[in-house]
């Protein structure tokens, strides 16, 4: 017999984490959406994999048997969603990821974020903090391949960013040598955010959701030092010499 001196009772332990996730948030018509969506993905492949995903339908507005069939055609690209934001929508079946409420939009897509004063409408009387912001400084070359995500300052890189590396950063990102991945600056809704680099060969440049592929960038801009930054939802790529 088991003496009940011996049996110690555990307690479960919970712990809270904040984790940044990226939003997607489709607008009609929704194919045109998601042709938009494929050229993005063609641009920056990989970019979703293994990182949270929120389905923001607040605007598209689907009734909840449109849900799933959304959920599939992101599947198919290689999206996965980890939970559902819908206002108008209070029950999904049990297959779908669950429904969010409450959730801090933080959009990288082709959508202008919400306005400020949206924003402020919607925010509760007493506001949290936000966390301090630092400067992430990279001393060594970021190789091909290669992510760096610092939500919550500038990215600093001493050295050069290779092809098909990316760069994902709350504040603006500054590299002192070529640039030939791709930036995101500004990626948790920072429109005064910027892009700085000593040699323009990027594969990819965005500023708070809005960005320019290679494609769409003049000539003169490439090879050499540029600024990237947003004005009235366009991205601008000027030389600095």
């Amino acid at each position: 017999m088991t003496s009940a001196a011996t049996i110690q009772k555990k307690s479960i332990r919970f712990r809270a984490r904040s984790f940044v996730a990226f939003a997607l948030a489709p607008e009609a018509p929704l194919g045109e959406w998601l042709r938009g969506l494929d050229r993005w993905t063609e641009n920056s492949p990989g970019f979703f994999a293994g990182r949270p995903v929120v389905l923001d339908l607040n605007i598209l507005k689907p009734n909840p048997r449109e849900v799933a069939g959304l959920v599939a055609e992101l599947a198919a690209r290689g999206i996965r969603i980890y939970a559902i934001e819908a206002n108008a929508i209070d029950a999904l079946g049990p297959e779908l990821p669950p429904l969010l409420r409450g959730a801090k939009t933080a959009i990288i897509d082709e959508a202008q974020a919400p306005s400020s004063q949206t924003a402020k409408a919607a925010a509760p009387a007493k506001l949290e903090e936000p966390p301090e912001s630092s400067a992430l400084i990279i001393e060594s070359p970021i190789r091909s391949g290669q992510s760096v995500f610092h939500p919550h300052g500038d990215v600093i890189v001493l050295g050069s960013v290779g092809s098909g590396s990316e760069i994902v950063a709350g504040g603006s990102v500054h590299v002192y040598g070529t640039l030939r991945g791709r930036a995101f600056a500004g990626a948790t809704g920072n429109g005064k955010a910027r892009i700085f680099c000593q040699k323009n060969e990027a594969e990819l440049l965005a500023v708070d959701g809005w960005y320019r592929t290679a494609d769409d960038m003049e000539p003169s801009s490439r090879g050499r030092p540029i600024q990237a930054f947003l004005d009235n939802g366009v991205i601008w790529v000027a030389a600095l010499d």
